[in-house]
């Protein structure tokens, strides 16, 4: 059986190799083909071409290499018609998978849209595209597939896998002892984003409300996890802080802070569930062009901003967003937070909301995902 994926950023590679793992304990035979980064290549995946080729956002990205991704689809789908594989599983990046979905349409392949596209959250009308681009979307939450099924489209709730992150089993011992934290320390985590746009806007922000928060708190050491992507442009953006702060790489030693770490001043966005899965307070914030933030209020259609928040159904974590997002303002949100009675209470919130992120039957997300591709496999794979 030869299961064709393609993932087109960090993110879903890592989704795409947890997938893997778990079809080819399923079926110890299978067989991959598609595009992936290093995490499907330790799979076992060769990819058809380099994945951060198609990890593009915005239009000044895009624009420049608009020919090269013209190879690249035609490629993809003259690949997927020489090998006809049992199942194609796009992941995530819409603006390319949910092309391919189309295109290979008339050759009757099973597919299956892996991260369903968040169209609940703004720009509803989006919906009217999709019927007929899969045979089905594996959703990561829970509201999602009722949703779907309003607008006459197959989905299934297989679970987040910011559950198999691994988030809740950091050593906050060994990062203390790693970095001499003595007891009287109070590290913060800091995340400010990864993507240069993001950071460039957020890390001024960050470190001054950071050191607004110090004379109320002595020990207090923030904790910056680095992203590959905007590595360098942390490491410049935060020199220049009142209180120098940690800079930290790898995913093991991330989930280390998070353990040792007393509270969080994050992005928005999935960092929240990272986070509550290692059970640390956060605030929330993010701010964009003043032009794009007012376009964008007119096509948000939900109440809350964070992921977290909206599966709460609360105001859980704090969100302090656009011109909420301001040195004060968040260094008044954190010092509420590090009072053990609000940290207390949050956490106990975070949990409520990762229970509900788990798919029935006992599976594990990825587990749960390929059950549903091994579902979708055409009769003459089996």
């Amino acid at each position: 059986m030869l299961i064709y994926l393609i993932a087109g950023e960090q993110s879903g590679d890592a989704l795409g190799a947890r997938l893997m793992a778990a079809l080819r304990a399923r079926v110890p035979e299978i067989g991959f083909a598609g595009i992936g980064g290093a995490a499907m290549a330790a799979q076992g995946l060769v990819s058809l071409l380099p994945m951060a080729d198609l990890a593009l956002m915005g239009l000044a990205e895009i624009l420049p290499r608009l020919p090269r991704l013209r190879r690249h689809f035609a490629a993809t789908c003259a690949d997927i018609a020489a090998r006809r594989p049992a199942v194609v599983v796009t992941i995530d990046s819409p603006g390319f998978s949910l092309r391919v979905l189309r295109a290979i349409a008339a050759l009757g392949i099973p597919r299956a849209h892996y991260v369903a596209p968040q169209v609940w959250a703004w720009r509803e009308n989006r919906v009217r595209h999709y019927p007929g681009l899969w045979e089905a979307s594996l959703c990561l939450l829970p509201f999602e597939p009722a949703f779907f099924a309003r607008h006459g489209l197959p989905a299934r709730f297989v679970g987040h896998p910011v559950l198999e992150s691994g988030a809740d089993r950091g050593d906050g011992a060994r990062f203390r002892a790693r970095h001499a934290l003595g007891a009287d320390a109070c590290p913060i985590a800091v995340l400010p984003g990864s993507r240069r746009t993001e950071t460039a806007r957020l890390l001024p922000i960050l470190g001054a409300a950071l050191a607004r928060l110090a004379p109320r708190h002595p020990g207090l050491v923030p904790v910056v996890p680095l992203a590959p992507t905007v590595a360098e442009a942390v490491r410049a953006g935060t020199a220049s802080w009142a209180t120098r702060p940690i800079l930290i790489e790898g995913t093991e030693e991330k989930y280390d802070a998070f353990a040792a770490c007393r509270a969080a001043l994050t992005k928005s966005g999935t960092a929240t569930l990272e986070l509550a899965m290692a059970g640390l307070p956060m605030v929330a914030t993010y701010r964009v062009n003043p032009i794009t933030a007012a376009i964008a209020r007119r096509l948000i259609k939900v109440p809350r901003y964070t992921i977290v928040n909206l599966l709460a159904g609360d105001a859980l974590i704090p969100e302090l967003m656009q011109e909420d997002c301001t040195p004060d303002q968040l260094a008044a949100a954190l010092d509420a937070l590090l009072e053990p009675g609000a940290a207390a209470t949050q956490r106990a919130g975070l949990a409520q909301v990762l229970e509900g992120l788990a798919p029935p039957g006992g599976l594990r997300p990825s587990e749960a995902a390929a059950a549903a591709v091994l579902e979708l496999a055409t009769p003459r794979s089996r």
